[in-house]
């Protein structure tokens, strides 16, 4: 298997170099200030002298460049990422010698990706799945009513307040109104154990001790003493299933009409979920069929992109990017593997693009515009020139066209039953 790593040498003749050494001199010259001369007026000898080093780095950087273009062109070579200079001889008086070590985009024979086998079945809703997204339906639909003062027990909802008296560093919790569903399995031990038996009106000191995995990070782990105050008992009233319940979830004529509506719609979901499960499968079938080598630059750029999204998931979650200490080398190591597989998808993907001329439209852009703006709340002409001047109108039409081409993939792939 080709590398994508190549390296090009250069002989310049001492001619052409002398000539690049008088112009980048005459350039300085133009600029050059210095006591006890006017500015311009240098003379050259001394400006060769003063800007030695300076003369000498454009020279390197002149001359390598415009060898290296006519090169690429010459041979029709597809660099990617940044050349390096890796050698370079220059003395003044004598042909330059440069080696220059950079990347080229990886030639591969694209082989038949039509009639790809994949596990897939089209998605099966039966009416206890109805029946379940109906009682989910009819929780949002709750209603919790006060009962009248006893003592708390298992099924109820005591609605009591809090303050946090020892246990934990820093401000106290203090949480006027918190709603708690007694004995049930979302509902810490301790608080049923606590409040069960008690009366409204009545208070108490109690100590909870929290596991090492609670979702709150502050408690999780805490052994914390609260005051706790009994304010109110009450139950959970549901809606009953019928026409009226189902008239009053939207524009359902009856109940007939909102289960064929949930029918339709948790079966959309089913059949997105294992549409999306067979084109991975399909992406991972097309990566195995090719070898070929990818570029280092290429990787870079896919595990940059990939912790940048992560950064974003982080500041979406309150924590400032900038107080997050990465080690890049063990990222690339540990992601290296994923982005090898992700870059040659994309690679795959394009060039079957490509093949079956598959792209974006302008309509199909449009409507990404518009849902954006509507999911931002912002008009749609302000974002499109906000996405214009990020330059993600680009990606818009790239995400597109890779959506479009996993569509053909699937729709000309033979699917066969999950074993």
């Amino acid at each position: 298997m080709e590398s994508c790593k190549k390296s090009l040498e250069f002989t310049i003749p001492v001619e052409e170099v002398q000539a690049e050494i008088n112009k980048v001199a005459l350039e300085i010259q133009k600029k050059a200030r210095m006591p006890g001369f006017r500015p311009g007026k240098v003379p050259l000898s001394i400006v060769r002298r003063h800007y030695d080093a300076e003369i000498r780095e454009k020279v390197i950087e002149d001359l390598g460049t415009r060898h290296f273009r006519r090169a690429v062109e010459r041979d029709n070579l597809k660099v990617v990422g940044r050349p390096h200079l890796h050698e370079v001889h220059f003395q003044e008086g004598e042909p330059m010698r440069l080696t220059v070590h950079f990347e080229v985009a990886p030639e591969f024979e694209l082989k038949d990706y039509r009639d790809l086998e994949v596990p897939y079945e089209e998605p099966v809703v039966t009416e206890e799945d109805i029946d379940r997204r109906i009682e989910s339906l009819r929780e949002t639909k709750a209603e919790f009513v006060n009962i009248d003062p006893r003592p708390v027990q298992d099924g109820d909802y005591a609605v009591v307040s809090l303050k946090s008296l020892a246990g934990l560093t820093g401000a106290p919790i203090e949480q006027d109104e918190v709603t708690l569903h007694i004995g049930a399995e979302d509902t810490l031990a301790a608080f049923s154990e606590h409040l069960r038996g008690m009366t409204p009106g009545e208070e108490k000191v109690i100590t909870v001790e929290y596991p090492a995995d609670y979702g709150n990070e502050r408690l999780a782990g805490k052994t914390v003493t609260f005051q706790v105050a009994l304010k109110a008992i009450r139950r959970k009233e549901l809606p009953e299933v019928n026409d009226e319940f189902a008239q009053d979830l939207g524009d359902f004529k009856d109940l007939a009409e909102l289960r064929q509506a949930v029918r339709t719609a948790i079966y959309a979901e089913r059949e997105s979920e294992a549409q999306r499960k067979a084109k991975e499968a399909l992406v991972d079938k097309l990566v195995s069929m090719h070898d070929f080598p990818v570029p280092e630059a290429y990787l870079d750029r896919q595990i940059e992109s990939q912790v940048e999204s992560y950064l974003r998931v982080m500041a979406a979650q309150g924590v400032d990017p900038k107080n997050v200490r990465l080690d890049w080398e063990k990222i690339r190591e540990s992601q290296k593997e994923r982005a090898i597989h992700d870059v040659k998808a994309a690679l795959l993907l394009d060039r079957i693009a490509d093949r079956e001329a598959i792209f974006a439209t302008s309509e199909e852009v449009d409507r990404e515009v518009h849902r954006i703006a509507r999911q931002r709340r912002e008009p749609v002409a302000a974002v499109r020139m906000s996405l214009e001047k990020e330059g993600a109108l680009g990606r818009i039409a790239n995400n597109i066209r890779t959506d479009k081409t996993l569509n053909f993939l699937f729709e000309n792939a033979r699917k066969v039953a999950a074993r």
